[in-house]
């Protein structure tokens, strides 16, 4: 499994904006995600872009391990913050019961939704027991792509609902709220954090 061609061409092109944009700061969900977590948890991020949601983990005194699978992204990643983040797709994540927390906001939108099942697989063999888990994704009625060109997942709310399920996850909170992608299209969005059970 890869990583959709001009998905990958967007990124690789687009890291300095993603990495250097200072209106760019912590995603709205992370530090109620935190808070959940016990001091110094273990967790793992996938699609770290610029790297700004590590730097705050790690400001937060956890411990990350960031990774992204576009090189460029890891690159400024690690020029900016100095995070030791790696390159990995999401089809590479092959470690068990490894972490306490797997951060993925706004990065498993782009994965096909074909493939999304065997990463849901992934990332609940990679938690520890009862370890938290949270992504977000752009909603709609079918695969498709933006005005970028970036393939997209477009769920619906219970799509999602029932491929977490399905993969063994308990729901902990979802949320529905708007906003805009780098494309400008104003859409709802949803976030759901989940337990391994």
């Amino acid at each position: 499994m890869s990583i959709d061609p001009a998905t990958f061409e967007f990124y690789q092109s687009q890291a300095p904006h993603f990495s250097l944009n200072p209106a760019l700061g912590p995603s709205r969900h992370l530090d109620a995600f935190l808070d959940r977590l016990s001091p110094g948890a273990r967790i793992l991020e996938l699609g770290c872009g610029g790297g700004r949601d590590a730097a705050h983990m790690i400001s937060r005194g956890f411990d990350v391990d960031a990774t992204d699978g576009i090189p460029s992204m890891v690159a400024k990643a690690n020029e900016r913050h100095s995070l030791g983040a790696r390159l990995m797709t999401f089809g590479e994540l092959d470690a068990i019961d490894a972490f306490d927390a797997i951060w993925a906001n706004a990065c498993l939108l782009h994965c096909p939704r074909a493939e999304l099942p065997d990463i849901l697989d992934r990332i609940h063999r990679a938690l520890r027991p009862d370890g938290l888990h949270l992504a977000s994704f752009k909603l709609g009625e079918g695969e498709g792509r933006d005005l970028l060109g970036r393939l997209h997942n477009f769920p619906t709310q219970d799509w999602l609902r029932s491929a977490y399920k399905t993969a063994s996850f308990e729901l902990v909170e979802e949320s529905v709220y708007a906003g805009k992608g780098s494309d400008g299209t104003q859409r709802d969005w949803m976030a759901l954090t989940v337990r391994k059970t």
